[in-house]
């Protein structure tokens, strides 16, 4: 890297901190790191990193509280690892703001693949001029957002309104957990029934119009219990 990313690390394990610390620093990034979430807040305000990896059990203050917080004041991409496995927990924490989550133990490769797709959509939505915000491609399918056109394999695929918006926010959004009830407030509004049925019913029909085998998804991956995430955006 020409320009270095600087990270700031959130967590109070330190052979976990020292670990993914020394990961990073091999991969050139800049690393800070706190202990605890007062320091790390100081550290997200006064260091202005490029993106956060935070636990959520931390000593003095919730993680869940820590992304609320920062997110009052900050869009910076923010990538959970904990070892918090429920559903429920995951869901709060993408909810409250979170970009990623990432659940312990966990393979430094994915770690890092999370990381540039962290950072890429965070470039793309500072860079007002950068060519691939009217449209999305990744392996075979296009989404030309000014005309409306999708196309897998250059053939036009023809998509209802609800299903088009559906497919286009998880797009504008690719590489991120899209939760549930996001994406239903999204589509139908902030009073719509939270109950995902009607949302599970167009996304088999996306699919069967998107992917070649539905059972074998290569765009839209679905988060058990959570929501979906898009295939990122490889026109960057």
């Amino acid at each position: 890297m020409n320009l270095k990313h600087e990270i700031l690390l959130i967590e109070d394990e330190k052979n976990i901190c020292n670990f993914i610390a020394t990961t990073l620093r091999t991969q050139d990034y800049k690393v800070s790191f706190a202990g605890n979430a007062a320091g790390g807040l100081s550290l997200a305000a006064s260091a202005c990193p490029d993106l956060v990896l935070l636990d959520l059990g931390l000593p003095d203050m919730d993680g869940i509280d820590v992304i609320r917080n920062i997110r009052t004041w900050s869009n910076i991409p923010i990538i959970v690892i904990s070892a918090r496995t429920q559903e429920k927990e995951k869901v709060e924490a993408l909810d409250a703001g979170a970009d990623d989550y990432i659940t312990k133990p966990f393979g430094t490769s994915e770690l890092m693949a999370r990381i540039r797709t962290a950072l890429r959509r965070a470039t793309l939505s500072g860079n007002a001029s950068a060519p691939a915000e009217n449209r999305y491609a990744a392996r075979d399918l296009v989404i030309d957002y000014e005309k409306h056109i999708v196309t897998v394999n250059g053939s036009i695929i023809h998509f209802t309104q609800i299903e088009y918006k559906i497919l286009t926010f998880l797009a504008r959004n690719a590489g991120k957990v899209i939760t549930y009830d996001t994406l239903i407030t999204h589509v139908w509004g902030p009073y719509a029934d939270s109950n995902n049925r009607i949302l599970r019913v167009n996304m088999a029909n996306i699919r069967r119009k998107l992917e070649q085998n539905p059972a074998d998804p290569q765009y839209i991956f679905t988060e058990i219990g959570i929501g979906y995430r898009m295939i990122d955006n490889e026109n960057l």
